[in-house]
């Protein structure tokens, strides 16, 4: 442990006594780990912003639709299936979205609407706040009950006010008009910074239950798609792999592909992957400077094997081992790359930091970066690793000096 704390306060001595020196050659260290911790920790920033804009959306969800063959065949998503599925103990709820134009014509004047036919439980699957009143529900649906749900931000486009629980507002569509009492209002969530929720110049979306456009669009007995809110403990795979297995069984279509999944996790993972193949490659040519860096290191460690050749045959002559004269050189070059490690951390963090603040300000996005101690830790060694690997050839060449030439040199 002596030799060890010799080998460090020598090295320490010559970094200091050789200062600009030995900050030129750490600043290759320092920029290629700063690149390396500001591109993972934006990268990561990103992602997780990004999942957890999603995961609002329809974390847990599953999305089933019928394929073109099952159009072909007149196979649809009935109402049966949807009862049969809401019955599976990993389904938390389900529900139908089926979208119609239509127009209204208020004291605020006349508006395109998107009437949206839901049921049976929409509120769970749509993630909806309620603001004033209930959402709709299997009761609702049921009975065809003439109610609707709108948004906040669309109550104020409609009436000036989104205190509008009570009121009754007229739907037309296909030359048919059937009135709608209001029985909820929901919070309008504000776009995010990967998610859009609203868009200039849309038409007011009126939610209402299935079975309540019978008098507007004809029977609404069958469906091309549904949307199931599954536990999020369990596997979503395998549930819906099971909600598939009972659709088929309920149609006797076993093998014909009539009945299509599409897992949310799995395409939260495709993305999560492209993003991640997107950082590692920016990594990978910021990772470059570190090699660059690391060849830095090496060239001065062979400067100061040159200009302290005397030194190593005093030593030497005097009864040095060769690994400790290797071993100095070894230190000296570690403890470089450390302080470099170290002082490309500390500017790294403050660069994540401050890329994401500019990007948020200049494209009012919200970011911030994901720093972790994996990736801390990853740096740190890695900047030793690029200090002993390319200080070994320098401290071998140190140790194998022959006292006697060494002390023949000026």
């Amino acid at each position: 442990m002596n030799g060890f704390y010799e080998y460090v306060k020598m090295a320490v001595q010559n970094i200091r006594a050789n200062k600009g020196r030995s900050f030129l050659t750490m600043l290759g260290i320092i920029i290629g780990i700063a690149s390396v911790i500001a591109i993972v920790s934006i990268g990561e920033g990103t992602k997780n912003q990004m999942n957890s804009e999603i995961s609002d959306i329809g974390g847990g969800q599953v999305y089933i639709y019928v394929s073109n063959d099952a159009i072909t065949e007149q196979e649809w998503i009935t109402p049966e299936d949807i009862n049969a599925v809401r019955e599976l103990e990993s389904v938390e709820g389900v529900s139908v979205a089926e979208s119609y134009d239509g127009e209204t014509v208020t004291g605020k004047g006349n508006f395109n609407l998107m009437v949206t036919a839901e049921g049976p439980d929409p509120k769970m699957v749509n993630n909806a706040d309620m603001k004033y009143g209930n959402y709709f529900g299997e009761r609702e649906v049921e009975e065809a009950k003439p109610v609707c749900v709108i948004s906040d931000a669309d109550a104020r486009r409609l009436f000036g006010t989104d205190d509008v629980v009570g009121m009754s507002l007229d739907i037309t569509c296909y030359d048919v008009t059937k009135s709608f009492r209001i029985a909820g209002v929901t919070t309008q969530k504000e776009n995010g910074t990967f998610v859009s929720y609203t868009y200039e110049g849309m038409p007011v979306t009126v939610n209402i239950p299935y079975s309540a456009m019978n008098e507007l669009v004809g029977d609404v007995d069958y469906f091309y798609s549904m949307t199931v809110q599954v536990d999020t403990s369990l596997d979503s795979q395998k549930v819906a792999n099971e909600i598939v297995h009972l659709l088929e069984k309920n149609h006797q279509s076993a093998g014909d592909d009539y009945f299509q999944i599409q897992n949310f996790q799995d395409v939260m993972k495709s993305m999560n992957q492209m993003l991640g193949m997107v950082t590692a490659f920016i990594s990978f040519v910021a990772g470059i400077s570190l090699l660059v860096g690391g060849i830095g290191v090496m060239n001065i460690m062979l400067v100061s094997v040159t200009e302290r050749t005397r030194e190593i045959g005093i030593r030497k002559s005097l009864g040095a081992k060769t690994s400790s004269i290797m071993m100095q050189f070894l230190a000296e070059a570690a403890i470089l790359t450390v302080i470099g490690g170290v002082i490309g951390i500390i500017l790294g963090i403050i660069g994540a930091y401050g890329i994401c603040s500019v990007i948020s300000a200049s494209m009012q996005m919200v970011i911030s970066p994901g720093i972790s101690l994996s990736t801390i830790m990853f740096a740190t060694l890695f900047s030793c690793a690029v200090g002993v690997f390319f200080g070994i050839y320098p401290a071998r060449k140190a140790a194998k000096l022959s006292p006697i030439e060494a002390l023949r040199r000026n």
